[in-house]
């Protein structure tokens, strides 16, 4: 049975359709992604498998359960990472994967910080205010918060953003650590060298609907291209 299942899913914000009846599945400990140009509707994609965005028509299941009549059973198996995250700028990077960790039951803080911490690697740098952190190490805390509560689905939007290459590397690595241990990713990304080399599969979204679907390597053959830019740039809309 698949982590995901979305068929024929619709979002409309009044009269802009958003989302135009899209259909994919995702895998157990697959890592997913769902890839498009701005605007294409990807992100309303992203929110509504995350249960902040009410769908206006299809269906939604992960591990089983109706997004529509069980969005508190879902949250509890999931976490999202959106693009823009932010974290208390006044706590300290450890006192903030505290807070975070509280929500899940105080026998279980103590581990995840410790999981939140190894994931960010921010040294000594852990115990200093968050609004002393650069853009890259805030994302890094924001990574290890997401994945430090070993969710069923991690949902991860743009989750090297503002790294540089040897933090992205790092976070990449942790990424496939991550699906290898069991937990199922859904991850999007605009730079097409990170969603070949951590996807199994992907879908391209444009103007809100999937234009393609696949492994990378099939899609790659499929259209004569050297690397999934070249496919992104044949399939797209200009």
């Amino acid at each position: 049975m698949p982590v995901v299942e979305v068929k024929n899913l619709v979002k409309h914000y009044g009269s802009i359709e958003a989302v135009k009846g899209i259909t994919f599945n995702i895998n157990r400990g697959e890592i997913f992604g769902l890839i498009g140009p701005n605007g294409a509707g990807k992100t309303t994609a992203l929110r509504i498998l995350s249960t902040l965005l009410t769908i206006t028509s299809g269906n939604v299941q992960i591990m089983n359960h109706d997004i529509e009549k069980k969005p508190n059973e879902i949250r509890k198996i999931i976490s999202y990472l959106p693009e823009d995250a932010g974290a208390y700028k006044n706590l300290t990077g450890r006192k903030y994967l505290e807070f975070i960790a509280n929500f899940f039951g105080e026998e279980k803080v103590e581990k995840m910080v410790s999981k939140g911490i190894e994931i960010a690697d921010l040294g000594d740098r852990i115990t200093d205010k968050v609004d002393t952190y650069s853009k890259g190490m805030k994302r890094r805390l924001l990574v290890g918060r997401a994945l430090m509560t070993d969710p069923q689905l991690a949902i991860l939007d743009e989750p090297t953003s503002g790294l540089d290459v040897n933090n992205a590397q790092e976070i990449r690595n942790i990424i496939k650590k991550t699906a290898k241990s069991g937990t199922t990713v859904l991850l999007s990304s605009h730079n097409m060298l990170e969603v070949e080399y951590l996807c199994g599969s992907i879908a391209l979204i444009d103007d809100g609907l999937i234009v393609e679907e696949g492994k990378p390597m099939d899609l790659m053959k499929k259209y004569n291209a050297s690397n999934i830019e070249e496919v992104f740039t044949k399939v797209v809309k200009k």
